[in-house]
This record gives structure tokens, C-alpha cells and sequence, in this order.
């Protein structure tokens, strides 16, 4: 009896002791809400692709795929349309206010940067962007090989402001971040006519692969050694792929395989590729990973995990089906509450969905920063 009752007054005490710390210190709260990495060695976060990396970029761009403006940026920091295409923070901005570097990534055209700035990360993606050359051509926004050239740039930058050798240190343990390849499908190959005269589906797809290991292995050249490289999403589950391509898009709004099924495919191939990519360079210091989102956006999509989602086949913006960049406007109608969405438009996901997907990576995130 004695047992029992000392086991209860235990248990009141340590709910007496967290309430007392949840008023008092509410900055706990946050604490257990937004844990922080423990053992980080990453300086800098750095990061390449397209809209779903880009936090602004395309505002320095001659293109109309933009997203400075209302709605975009509805729950981001002071409300402002930074250029992210979503409602908030996207997954790189989770990723370096976890590893304690800064709250968000900004984009490397941005001309007020200060070097201090440059030195903790920046990011080159592009919206619109994807490995194929063609696809940043039907935007005009920023290819891949650019991006590098831009990379090759800012490293210059910091070896006039700290040195060679400290900039090669820096690059070493930086984490990069690569998130691109479905404008170059969704985009490119399923809506454009051009490479589906050249390619079959397989045939493209080992084209894009050659693309991005190319690229893996480019970056490895300039000093990247932790690399985080995305998978592809269900595509087939895009509410702008429902739309356009489903037989009844209003009254049928489930994904569609086929569409996905490329997507499982070229991660395979992907997931394959950078397995040797990871055994021939270990030696040399490379910790490549790929993510998993594609199952990370399927769970939320089925309504699996821990955050459920009210609506998952279209966008928060407009009417959810078509809406994205100048579609979704200052004019546009705007759900209540994004973060019962999956998608913020009829492609990108909300803030909500892109913290889902930092939370279901963080083991690697973890692995890969680790001294």
C-alpha cells in the first residue's frame, strides 16, 4: 500500500514539476516541441533544386514563375511572400533551425546578404528547375548546371573572406541539400511533346538519372561531402496531375498511379545509383543519403502518422485543382486553415506537410551531421 501511494505522490510531483516549467519557462514548451540536434558538426546548409528548395531566387529571375506575392508567405514569418512557393517555411528552413544554425535559408541572388550570412548556407534552387536542360528552358528560370556556377561563385566569395583552406573545411561539413526532378516528368516529359519523341518512359528516366549523379558527383568534386538528395513525390497525386490528366478530375480526385509508379521507379534507380555513388567514395569522406519523401507524402496522403490532414487531393489556394505561382493571387480565395491541407496550391505543399517531411527524415539528418 505504502508501494502504491509513494509511486502516486512520485508521478504528481513530476506533473507538478513539468506544469511549473511549461508556465514559468514557457521557451520548454518549444524545446520539446522543436527538439534540437545534439551532436551537429554542419556550419552551413546548402541547397540546390527547385520550387520545393527555393526560397526566393525566382524573384531575382526574368520569369513569370514567381511567388513574392499574397497569398504565399500567409503563416510565414511577419506574414511576408519571401518567394517560397508555399504558405510558410519550406523543409530546408526545418532542417537548419533544428541543427541551430539560423530560423530559414535564404536565397543566394538576394544582393543584401551579408558574408556572415553566406558563410551558415544559402540556397541556389531555382522554381521551375529540374535536371534535364530543356526544363528550366520552358520557364526561363535557373538550370542545374547553373546553380553550380552560382555555387562556384559564392565559394569564391568565402575564400576571399576567410581563406582557401578554411572554405575547403567549411565545404566539407556543410550539408547539402538536392530536391529536384519532378518539373523535368510533370513538366517536361508528361505535358511537352519533345522528349517523348526521343524517349520511352525507362529511356528518360536513365536520362535524368545520368543527369543527377552527374551532378552528385560534381558537387563532390567542389568539396561536398554530406549530401542529402530527395526522392520524387507520389506525382501522381499532385492535384494539378489529377486534373490535367484524370478522366473525370472534379467528381475523381484519387492519385494516379501510373503517374506515381514512374516516380517509384526512378527512386529505385536513384536509391541504386548512389549506393555505389556512397561505396566508391566513402573513403574519401562522402555521406550521401537519399530521402525518402515520396513515402513521407504518401502517408500524409492516406491519412498516416501522427498529423492528419482534412483534405489531400487539392490545394488550399483558389479551388485547389489548377492554382499555382500568378493563379494564386491577392485575389484568390484562401482555405482557413492550411494546415489541414497536404498542398498550399495545386502543386506545392503547405508548411505543415514540408515540417512532416523534415520530422520523417530527421533520423538521417541526425546520422549524417554527426562528428
Amino acid at each position: 500500500m505504502e508501494k502504491g501511494c509513494s509511486k502516486q505522490y512520485l508521478l504528481q510531483h513530476l506533473l507538478r514539476l513539468l506544469f511549473y516549467l511549461l508556465i514559468f519557462f514557457p521557451n520548454t514548451s518549444n524545446a520539446l516541441a522543436n527538439p534540437r540536434a545534439s551532436n551537429n558538426s554542419a556550419p552551413a546548409v546548402i541547397v540546390f533544386g527547385d520550387s520545393t528548395v527555393d526560397p526566393g531566387n525566382n524573384n531575382y529571375v526574368k520569369t513569370v514563375f514567381k511567388a513574392n506575392f499574397a497569398p504565399y508567405g500567409k503563416d510565414f514569418a511577419n506574414h511576408v511572400p519571401t518567394g517560397r512557393f508555399s504558405n510558410g517555411r519550406l523543409t530546408p528552413d526545418f532542417i537548419a533551425s533544428y541543427i541551430g544554425i539560423k530560423q530559414s535559408i535564404p536565397p543566394y541572388l538576394d544582393p543584401t546578404l551579408s558574408i556572415e550570412e553566406l558563410m551558415t548556407g544559402v540556397s541556389f534552387a531555382s522554381a521551375g528547375s529540374g535536371f534535364d536542360p530543356l526544363t528550366p528552358k520552358v520557364t526561363n528560370v535557373i538550370g542545374i548546371p547553373k546553380q553550380l556556377e552560382y555555387f562556384k561563385e559564392y565559394k569564391r566569395r568565402l575564400e576571399s573572406a576567410i581563406g582557401t583552406k578554411r572554405t575547403e573545411n567549411h565545404m566539407n561539413k556543410a550539408l547539402f541539400i538536392v530536391s529536384a526532378g519532378t518539373n523535368d516528368f510533370v513538366i517536361n516529359y508528361f505535358t511537352l511533346p519533345i522528349r517523348r519523341k526521343t524517349y520511352s518512359v525507362s529511356g528518360y528516366q536513365q536520362f535524368i538519372l545520368q543527369k543527377a549523379t552527374q551532378f552528385l558527383q560534381d558537387l563532390f568534386e567542389q568539396g561536398a561531402r554530406r549530401i542529402l538528395f530527395s526522392s520524387l513525390t507520389p506525382m501522381g497525386c499532385l492535384p494539378v496531375v489529377i486534373t490535367l490528366f484524370s478522366n473525370h478530375a472534379i467528381s475523381e480526385r484519387g492519385c494516379l498511379d501510373y503517374f506515381s509508379s514512374v516516380g517509384r521507379q526512378f527512386n529505385q534507380l536513384l536509391h541504386n545509383e548512389l549506393n555505389l555513388l556512397q561505396i566508391r567514395l566513402a573513403n574519401h569522406g562522402a555521406r550521401i543519403y537519399l530521402t525518402d519523401t515520396y513515402s513521407a507524402v504518401t502517408d500524409m496522403i492516406q491519412g498516416q502518422g501522427r498529423s492528419a490532414f482534412d483534405e489531400a487531393s487539392r490545394g488550399c489556394c483558389g479551388t485547389g485543382y489548377l492554382e499555382a505561382s500568378l493563379l494564386c493571387n491577392p485575389k484568390s480565395f484562401v482555405c482557413p486553415d492550411a494546415s489541414k491541407y497536404v498542398f498550399w496550391d495545386s502543386i506545392h505543399p503547405t508548411e505543415q506537410a514540408y515540417d512532416n517531411v523534415f520530422k520523417s527524415i530527421r533520423p538521417i539528418i541526425d546520422a549524417i551531421i554527426r562528428d
